[in-house]
């Protein structure tokens, strides 16, 4: 369908890799980088990626200055670890305050810059040097870097507004960012950096994807936010695609299909983009040799062939809903990252407790989520209702409020950065989370299932506009409802209140899950179960490649079990959709 894609297809001195967790960005740097530098250019290696593994992929040590990989002649890497710089960041802005104001505001302010577009900001600040320092950049042929950032924090950072201490004196709410003074004097050295992605001669944008419908939507949300401000030179790798798959196994045929029927719908932009791709393998991509083998034709290993399945001891999805129902759980919330499979998980805890007497109200924040679809509009047993939270609405209302509450005392220029900032991801989790207050504070008689619910970081700047709201009025317009107020000791109340994080058994999406964790638990909120998706592991599928993919996953399956969980189940991967009420009893089952 798509030509394989080949580091000969790559013309510009620099690369910058962007796409949803998971989806292969940092194996698919790693072995452009190694191609590249076996060809006799010289490579650089950066990532900024916080769920990295590049030291493991190369097994050396790295640290944010460039180091050479022993194995491979002509290739360096550099691991910039953007929770430090961001903890940096954060305490050049909040340290000259630190003896000025109360111990709690100062708290707040350590919160205000804890999300993920900090991060972001404090990663673009060191990768900024690697840009413009003709020192470094004349040293080599291509400089890669595994993961882009995104176009809210790129168009933020053009904005002139960013620049004059707006954010010191911002009084709204939702700002991820919190005060850019400490980046004041390096308004021209982002300037340029901004100049050199969008320079088509200098940067080639690289879109790594998966062949399913999540990663391909975020693929193209990602390449419409960077061309609205100039990077237009882009490439799309569609990653891990099926090369031929077994018609005598179930499994095998309906991974194929899937992934078949997710690119005809792809999106109508991102056709438009040059496209490659890369074959689903089962090997693990560390080590150089393994990287290597990855733009060549794949087979699968003799060794591979006969494998025995093995079977997991880990419960399935009816202990989550036992647990639930002989703790009389009164609201639980679906957790994860795109494309692991939330709603389903969510609707199908939602009918299991049905199916055991209990009144069940099932409701989503997720934008992607149809649940309508999810049951396909079949009658629904009486003691479930369902309801849709639609976030692109609640946002709107939201946005309305602020800037009506904020316009009279800004310029046109703080009024065009207040509009962005507002574009912030914290923005809709907190627009959501005051419309699923609503929800939860009227079905005080029910069971309340949400799929999709806030980090801990909105959590705690909500608080800290609950606590703090007269010396610091942000999170909400200074005014933080009611049902909100009682909601967070909720949530907080494990007697009340189940997380469950869905995750899948792979390297990116347990690091992502175990960060959302530690963020909740920030917070003072304790996930009890995680849920192992769409494991292969749990399947019985005798495809060669299949197979092998399943021996991979146990080292995941182990860490999130062993180390990472409370409780622990395992889903496994289903060769069809369960859609429908009778489907998702099934499936419970």
């Amino acid at each position: 369908m798509y030509p394989s894609f080949s580091p000969n297809n790559i013309h510009t001195q620099f690369l910058f890799l962007t796409g949803k967790g998971g989806v292969g960005k940092t194996s698919t740097a790693c072995a452009t980088a190694v191609a590249l530098a076996d060809s006799g250019k010289k490579v650089l290696l950066i990532s900024t990626d916080p769920a990295s593994n590049l030291q493991d992929v190369f097994g050396i040590e790295l640290t944010s200055s460039p180091k050479a990989v022993p194995t491979v002649k002509n290739l360096f890497a550099s691991n910039i670890d953007p929770e430090s710089s961001a903890k940096a960041y954060r305490e050049s802005v909040v340290g000259p305050y630190r003896d000025k104001f109360l111990e709690s505001v100062i708290a707040t302010m350590e919160e205000q810059l804890s999300g993920a577009c900090t991060v972001e900001i404090a990663a673009f600040d060191e990768f900024t040097s690697f840009l413009t320092n003709s020192e470094i950049v004349k040293q080599y042929d291509h400089i890669i870097f595994d993961t882009a950032p995104t176009g809210h924090t790129l168009r933020l950072l053009q904005l002139p507004t960013a620049w004059n201490g707006f954010l010191e004196e911002s009084t709204h709410g939702a700002s991820c960012l919190g005060p850019l003074s400490g980046l004041a004097d390096k308004k021209d050295l982002y300037s340029s950096a901004v100049s050199v992605l969008s320079n088509p001669t200098e940067t080639t944008l690289i879109l790594v994807t998966r062949p399913d419908v999540s990663a391909l939507l975020e693929a193209d949300r990602a390449s419409k936010e960077l061309k609205e401000i100039g990077i237009k030179n882009q490439m799309l790798i569609v990653n891990g695609l099926l090369q031929n798959h077994n018609e005598e196994d179930k499994i095998s045929s309906a991974f194929y299909n899937r992934q078949k029927d997710a690119l005809k719908q792809m999106p109508e932009n991102l056709k438009e983009a040059i496209a490659y791709s890369l074959p689903y393998v089962s090997y693990s991509l560390t080590g150089v040799e393994n990287l290597r083998s990855l733009f060549k034709p794949y087979e699968v290993p003799t060794t591979e062939l006969n494998i025995e399945n093995q079977s997991n001891n880990l419960p399935g999805l009816q202990a989550i809903i036992n647990d639930f129902s002989a703790n009389k759980t009164k609201l639980i919330f679906t957790m994860g990252k795109g494309g692991v499979g939330k709603t389903t998980i969510a609707s199908a805890i939602a009918v299991g407790l049905v199916e055991k007497g209990h009144r069940v109200h099932l409701t989503t924040t997720d934008p992607a989520a149809h649940l309508d679809y999810q049951f396909q509009s079949n009658k629904l047993n009486q003691n479930l209702t369902i309801s849709s939270i639609n976030p692109k609405v609640e946002v709107e209302k939201y946005k309305a409020e602020v800037i009506a509450k904020s316009s009279k005392d800004l310029d046109e220029a703080g009024l065009a950065y207040l509009k962005e900032d507002l574009e912030s991801p914290c923005t809709e989790e907190i627009a959501v989370f005051q419309a699923f207050a609503e929800v939860v504070a009227r079905t005080e008689n029910e069971i309340v299932v949400i799929d999709t619910a806030p980090t801990g970081h909105t959590l705690l700047l909500l608080d800290a506009s609950e606590s703090y709201s007269k010396e610091i009025a942000r999170s909400t317009g200074g005014e933080v409802p009611d049902n909100a107020k009682r909601l967070l000791p909720q949530i907080r109340n494990p007697k009340e209140t189940a997380i469950v994080i869905v995750t899948l058994a792979e390297a990116t999406p347990v690091l992502e899950a175990s960060r959302l964790q530690d963020d909740l638990r920030r917070a003072k909120i304790n996930p009890k179960w995680w849920v192992i998706n769409q494991s292969l592991s749990a399947t019985n599928t005798n495809d060669p490649i299949l197979k092998s993919k399943a021996m991979v996953e146990k080292e995941w399956i182990n860490e999130a079990n062993e180390k990472l969980a409370e409780k622990c189940a395992l889903i496994p991967w289903l060769h069809e959709e369960m859609v429908g009420y009778e489907k998702l009893k099934s499936f419970v089952r």
